[in-house]
């Protein structure tokens, strides 16, 4: 699948998966008990997973998405285009792009600046999903349609040294067909236990790789190793240079390869034996 990695091997993977399941467990239990009062139907992400690690390597394809797979398509920036096999579609971000192909059905958007949100909405899109609240209410959502499961966990921004805006981003989760795609946001800061809780398992996740106006790499690794998803998706890149100095660190815990396409097609038996970063051509 690429080059890089630690040497640790599928074997330390599929360990450090199950000591995370016991972990997550132990913070959904303390940090989300809420949660078990919910009238919406059971997560599977947040859930203890059993059994072995998948281990089939990712793949491309163009052909129409069998019943567990799901497209993810890199629009630009922070934007990614998601389809699920009901033919649900998402834009992550959204900030007025989308990419080709009918109306999302939903767009998700983050208040950092102006690249990741739009109050000039298509009157199409059913649902708006904002990642801040109103208020000084932290926002909420946990919507199903289709066979696509929305819900988010907020974290903070800040602006500068002296200024936080507490709950002013959010990591939305997709949960579909087995599969649970975080995409984290604007995210300005480690995540605590209780974060992870609420968050659950993530077999992908989209990160901000820029270094400076999220947060510095090093930081940034951490999170990727406290969440333990098997791909790793870069955005917010801002230039080769950038994603060249998150690869530099990236490749001393994961693999790395380069994907052809801005395209990746990715079901539940199709996720990597090692966790991976795969980053798609384009910023």
């Amino acid at each position: 699948l690429g080059d890089g990695g630690d040497g640790n091997g599928p074997a330390a993977f599929g360990e450090a998966r199950k000591a995370y399941g016991m972990r997550l467990l132990l913070s959904v239990l303390v940090a989300c008990f809420g949660f078990l009062t919910s009238t919406t139907r059971a997560s599977d992400c947040l859930a203890l997973a059993e059994g072995a690690a998948r281990m089939m390597p990712a793949s491309i394809r163009v052909t129409a998405l069998q019943a567990d797979e799901v497209d993810i398509r890199f629009v630009g920036h922070s934007t990614f285009r998601i389809t699920t096999a009901d033919g649900i579609v998402v834009a992550t971000d959204y900030a007025g792009r989308a990419g080709e192909g009918p109306v999302p059905d939903v767009v998700t958007m983050n208040r950092a600046h102006a690249s990741h949100y739009t109050t000039n909405l298509d009157p199409a899109i059913k649902h708006v999903l904002r990642g801040w609240g109103e208020d000084g209410a932290p926002a909420k959502h946990d919507l199903q349609i289709g066979d696509l499961r929305v819900r988010n966990v907020t974290t903070d921004i800040r602006y500068g040294t002296a200024s936080r805006i507490t709950d002013g981003n959010s990591i939305f989760i997709f949960e579909v067909n087995g599969l649970c795609i975080g995409h984290l946001g604007h995210l300005h800061h480690e995540l605590t236990p209780g974060h992870i809780g609420w968050i659950g398992r993530l077999d992908v996740v989209m990160v901000p790789v820029d270094g400076r106006m999220t947060m510095p790499h090093a930081n940034m690794m951490a999170v990727l190793k406290e969440v333990k998803a098997a791909v790793i998706i870069p955005m917010h890149i801002f230039g080769p240079g950038t994603l060249g100095a998150f690869l530099g660190e990236a490749r001393k815990s994961f693999k790395v390869t380069y994907l052809e396409d801005r395209q990746l097609v990715v079901s539940p038996k199709s996720l990597p034996v090692e966790p991976t970063v795969m980053v798609m051509p384009g910023y």
